[in-house]
């Protein structure tokens, strides 16, 4: 029974591991974004990035795992872009709630100045 037990650990810990690095490697790519301005700068550095994810795949021990995420994820947030880009109409962004829809009780006149005139 205990062998159970510890297995069915094992793979919820595997598969915590697996959903932190999966974030932790989206978080990363779209940063990569914020510093290489050219897409042709930012193929290469997608690239490099992949690399460095995919040369630690091999490693089987769950602890060597949680380090590397730890230091992974400190190397991250040391150098995240100060000034990320927000896409102008998402929240943050420049045109953001730009034109708020107006307050109960104004009406707009749709027609003005097509009116009959009768």
């Amino acid at each position: 029974m205990s062998g159970a037990i510890s297995t069915a650990a094992y793979l919820a810990r595997r598969a915590a591991q697996k959903e932190r690095v999966q974030i932790l490697y989206r978080r990363a790519l779209k940063d990569t974004l914020n510093w290489a301005v050219h897409r042709h700068l930012f193929y290469k550095d997608a690239d490099d990035l992949r690399l460095r994810f995919e040369a630690n795949k091999h490693v089987t021990d769950l602890d060597a795992i949680d380090r590397m995420i730890d230091e992974a994820e400190a190397t991250y947030n040391k150098w995240r872009h100060p000034d990320p880009y927000i896409v102008p109409w998402a929240p943050g962004g420049s045109k953001f709630c730009r034109n708020p829809t107006p307050p109960e009780g104004i009406e707009i006149a749709y027609d003005f100045g097509k009116e009959d005139n009768d």
